[in-house]
């Protein structure tokens, strides 16, 4: 009978949740009448409150003045002979493709040539339009695929463009409607195609589950089948990698976020690449596939450690007995960051206590690798851009939270380099100071954090703090210069910290699989470790710490609060995930399941409960004034999750701050105007709560 007793309590336990959970499920409903109504009252409301901050319009001429200015470095990438930037300021809100020469380049003020105008576009069109990237088919260079969104949405019409002509070509043209589509050339008149083709054309997270061979001149619905994908795997994809002496084109599978598996297509056969399916592809260079390690690889009595990068002969890895050789391993403090493939050599980009360096990889006469340094500063980030397997020269751009971002040209031979570029100024970096500071976790771990604060900064506990993390998807986070947080936070007199909790990459892939899944709950409390040693320190105090985080940053932060509510005055809660009942129910988020786990299985919903914020609510507790942002467009993490959450808040009658854009998608703004305004809402609520 008690046990009869005992299921029935549990049952009601079940069903009543269900029910609580289920009374906000009609704000999911995107674009409705009802749940826009919602929308647009929350917005009118906090936004007249947050803009009732005397400095509001200050910080938003700030935030413009820095999105806009002419003197910021034009990144570029090559297409043949031509340097090619995309370019946005009050003039172009949406933004223009330019290209300009070489030598044009290096001058302070280049001239250069309008490519593809989208606000122009958008104006003829009637169509928010935002730019969402280009890509030719190599090594003609001629045609490209132009990718285009409505409102800033991650789906895209394609079309093709004539490079040559400067034009959209608007006979036998290439051109895919709206849709989360992927396009591969494979030469000038056929295209690996995945996109939604109708009913089962599509997995579980919203991603393409077949690749297609488009032959130019027929119909898409024509495109012949060259692969079909499991309906609950994250997406089909196609790829064709060049190094110089032949291409290699890669049809694969990624049943979860985190494992692919490859097969080689040629003369319209599929053979299987037999690689660890954790394994992420690094490049391929001189006829050799090269891999970057997720765990440990066996190979007879030799171990390749997890984190390393090693390569093999692609002849190798399609027979059953692959040999590997090792290019470089981690160590307990250095992991790669990045590598990149140069005529001159292979450059490995370490991150070494989350500070970056540079090295060259040659091969010497005995097979031996060669390792030279490129001396640049080693308190900052590297990030090489547009390293080429036909050129010895590269650019490399150099930040730190204290220097505006410089951009180099690298000699790969001599490696000796010249400053091409260098932003100006934000604000005054003199006055502060950057310390890199490790607090520990509850289990012992060692967790690094950077603070950015002012020279004459008492440790008095009074001072407004603002803490970011991420903490997730072996995402990074560097020291990087940001003068919007330079002129709208710390010349205000806030102290910036930067977290580098597990979940991300910091070193390397055991650094992000220690908070997978059932171990969620080590990167939330290695963000409160941070909390208290900032605490303890006398930076800050509960009363003045903020925290701010988006996407996964977002679930981050709800599970912060609802944690330790005690620990923060204020939350910016941005494009969260917040409900992780239904996560994987909503637009993309069956594919980050391999990060969280499936709520669908009971074992799991058993530890992913522990830290859902949506059913973690309390209403005897007493939380912070949290402010929530999102956006209508976004269809990576639905906005549902905020809206719920505000909704659920609000029922227990709790205050709370929700803005969400119409525009913008899952980077919460289309443009440089929309872009401000939203940073200033942060910073004015930041400012008002933490003061």
């Amino acid at each position: 009978m008690k046990h009869t007793l005992l299921l029935l309590s549990l049952l009601a336990a079940s069903q009543s949740l269900k029910a609580e959970e289920d009374a906000f499920l009609w704000l999911e409903d995107v674009e409705g009448a009802k749940p826009m109504s919602w929308v647009k009252s929350h917005n009118q409301r906090s936004a007249e409150e947050i803009k009732a901050y005397p400095g509001f319009d200050t910080l938003v001429s700030n935030s413009l003045a820095i999105l806009n200015d002419k003197a910021r470095i034009p990144y570029a990438f090559r297409i043949n002979a031509q340097l090619y930037n995309f370019w946005k300021d009050d003039e172009h809100p949406r933004g223009i493709l330019r290209t300009t020469s070489r030598e044009e380049y290096a001058k302070d003020s280049p001239n250069w040539h309008t490519v593809l105008d989208i606000d122009a576009l958008g104006r003829d069109e009637g169509v928010n339009w935002v730019y969402k990237g280009f890509n030719c088919q190599y090594p003609k260079n001629e045609r490209c695929f132009v990718s285009l969104s409505r409102g800033g949405a991650d789906a895209v019409e394609v079309r093709e463009f004539n490079l040559t002509a400067g034009k959209f070509v608007s006979e036998n043209q290439y051109w895919v409607p709206e849709a989360k589509s992927d396009l591969t050339w494979l030469d000038e008149n056929k295209v690996f195609i995945g996109t939604d083709f109708g009913p089962g054309s599509m997995t579980d997270s919203g991603y393409p589950k077949q690749v297609k061979l488009w032959q130019r001149g027929t119909p898409l619905k024509d495109a012949k089948l060259v692969f079909r994908g499991e309906q609950a795997s994250v997406a089909v994809g196609a790829q064709v990698l060049y190094d110089g002496i032949k291409p290699l084109a890669l049809i694969s599978e990624f049943p979860t976020f985190f494992t692919s598996r490859h097969q080689v297509y040629q003369d319209g056969k599929l053979t299987a690449l037999n690689v660890p399916e954790d394994a992420t592809i690094a490049g391929y260079y001189q006829g050799k596939l090269f891999l970057e390690l997720k765990s440990e690889l066996k190979q007879g009595k030799e171990a390749f450690p997890q984190g390393a990068v090693v390569y093999a002969d692609v002849d190798s890895l399609v027979s059953a007995t692959p040999h590997y050789a090792l290019l470089v391993s981690p160590t307990p403090t250095a992991s790669i960051n990045q590598v990149s493939f140069t005529r001159a050599g292979i450059f490995v980009n370490w991150l070494d206590n989350v500070k970056s360096r540079l090295e060259r990889l040659r091969m010497d006469a005995n097979g031996q690798w060669q390792v030279s340094a490129v001396d640049f500063p080693s308190n900052g980030s590297l990030t090489l851009t547009d390293p080429r397997q036909d050129s010895d020269s590269f650019f490399v751009d150099y930040t730190s939270f204290l220097e505006p971002p410089s951009l180099y040209e690298v000699d790969g031979g001599s490696l000796k380099f010249n400053k091409l570029k260098a932003m100006p100024e934000g604000f005054d970096g003199s006055k502060f100071v950057t310390e890199q500071h490790f607090a520990t976790s509850k289990d012992g771990t060692r967790v690094p954090y950077f603070v950015v604060m002012g020279k004459e900064t008492k440790l008095n506990g009074a001072n407004p703090t603002l803490l970011y993390g991420y903490g997730g998807f072996e995402v990074s986070l560097r020291p990087k210069y940001s003068a919007t947080i330079g002129k709208n936070w710390l010349e205000q007199g806030g102290v910036y910290v930067l977290a580098n909790i597990r979940g991300g990459g910091e070193y390397g892939p055991a650094w992000h699989q220690a908070a997978l899944k059932q171990n969620r709950h080590k990167a939330y409390e290695d963000f409160e470790a941070i909390a208290e040693d900032l605490i303890a320190r006398k930076i800050t105090s509960s009363r003045h710490l903020g925290i701010q985080g988006g996407s996964n940053g977002g679930l981050l932060m709800g599970a912060a609060f609802t944690r330790r509510p005690d620990l923060y005055n204020a939350v910016v809660c941005q494009v969260p995930l917040l409900d992780m009942k239904r996560f994987n129910q909503l637009l993309a988020g069956a594919s980050w399941m391999g990060e969280y786990g499936n709520p669908d299985v009971a074992e799991q919903w058993d530890y992913i409960k522990g830290y859902s914020p949506y059913h973690n609510l309390d209403k005897n507790k007493r939380y912070p004034k949290v402010f929530f942002t999102t956006s209508t467009r976004d269809d990576r993490v639905h906005p549902g999750h905020a809206r719920k959450m505000v909704a659920k808040m609000e029922s227990m009658g709790m205050d709370v701050l929700y803005y969400e854009n119409i525009e913008g998608g899952h980077a919460g703004a289309a443009d440089n105007h929309q872009a401000a305004e939203l940073n200033s809402l942060a910073f004015a609520y930041l400012l008002t709560q933490l003061k």
